[in-house]
């Protein structure tokens, strides 16, 4: 296996400039350095760069449901900017609880420079205690709410990379009540996330802005999963007037309403339109193909790597004010939302 000194030696640079490679500092032989490295495949040793720097090089990441394509990619992009700058991922999967959520702090704390989260709930002990002791974070897809655990100590050290949820739902319903729709449904995530919220209330808005009724049975809160889309379709289907149009806040619920629908052969778009909150790689080879808000994930991860890292680099002493991001989102029209068919409704 290669050695730093040979690192050194083809890079025509010393050990130390190496090393200084390594720390994510700026070196004037960069690039010759970076072709050493892939030339020789060398892997620097965890823990002699942590004993020589007194870091980790590791990042902690934690989501709650891995199997969201959504925060797989924004794994993807907080991996490309973190191991473009010399730290490991350490990924923990908290599984939407907030007991293993705690437990995953617990344990990665100790391992890592600092830590991207998605919080389950935003009034979360651990991540405060975390944020108390000093290491940098990053809130994705989550805010910082009046009067949770910690709230001063995080405004003034943690970074939030959200998107612009709101406008999302909001472009949801107007496209919807283009088509001409009116009886419009909603299926929400929890409304203690900031996601959850946000579209919930984007909904909400959009539909009074527009002058368009809101009934209650039109309303589902659900939990973000494929089973909770699944139930709440299912209601809503089985209403006496069911609606023309459903709004499912996020990926995986949109993927359990189409299901049902699919299970009892209701037609889509024919009797019922869909569309979602972010974007899935197969949603164009649906049938029909799933219309829906997309979200930049890739780049909302790469986004909140690059925060943390600014603030792992810096210089001792350097003081960097927290920012709080939030990135645009877009409608997608696929086929599986059209205009309302009255033979299609009961």
């Amino acid at each position: 296996m290669a050695n730093i000194q040979q690192v050194a030696r083809a890079a025509g640079v010393s050990t130390a400039t190496v090393s200084r490679y390594f720390a994510g500092l700026s070196v004037r032989s960069h690039d010759a350095i970076a072709h050493a490295v892939a030339l020789l495949d060398y892997t620097p040793s965890p823990v002699a760069r942590s004993l020589k720097s007194g870091r980790n090089h590791a990042i902690g990441v934690i989501v709650p449901d891995i199997t969201n394509p959504f925060f797989a990619a924004l794994v993807k992009g907080i991996e490309s900017e973190a191991r473009g700058s010399g730290f490991e991922l350490i990924l923990g999967n908290s599984d939407e609880d907030a007991a293993i959520e705690s437990s995953l702090v617990a344990a990665i704390s100790q391992r890592v420079d600092g830590m991207i989260i998605a919080p389950v709930v935003e009034d979360d002990a651990a991540v405060a205690g975390f944020i108390a002791g000093g290491s940098p974070a990053v809130f994705v897809d989550r805010d910082i709410v009046a009067g949770v655990v910690g709230e001063t100590a995080a405004r003034q050290t943690v970074d939030r990379v959200l998107v612009d949820n709101a406008a999302g739902a909001a472009l949801a319903v107007e496209h919807l009540a283009g088509l001409g729709h009116r009886a419009i449904a909603v299926i929400s995530g929890p409304l203690d996330s900031t996601p959850g919220r946000a579209r919930h209330a984007g909904f909400l808005d959009e539909m009074a802005r527009l002058g368009l009724p809101m009934s209650a049975d039109l309303v589902r809160i659900s939990d973000f999963r494929e089973e909770g889309g699944y139930t709440s379709m299912a209601e809503l289907v089985d209403l006496p007037e069911r609606p023309t149009a459903v709004f499912v806040a996020n990926n995986l619920m949109a993927i359990g309403a189409l299901r049902l629908l699919n299970d009892r052969q209701i037609p889509v778009p024919g009797s019922v339109s869909v569309i979602g909150f972010d974007d899935l790689s197969f949603a164009p080879l649906l049938n029909p193909p799933l219309s829906v808000i997309r979200r930049p994930d890739v780049l909302q991860g790469a986004t909140a790597a690059r925060l943390l890292l600014r603030r792992l680099l810096a210089k001792p002493g350097e003081e960097i004010p927290p920012e709080r991001l939030s990135l645009p989102v877009e409608l997608v029209i696929r086929g599986s939302t059209s205009r309302p068919n009255p033979e299609g409704t009961r």
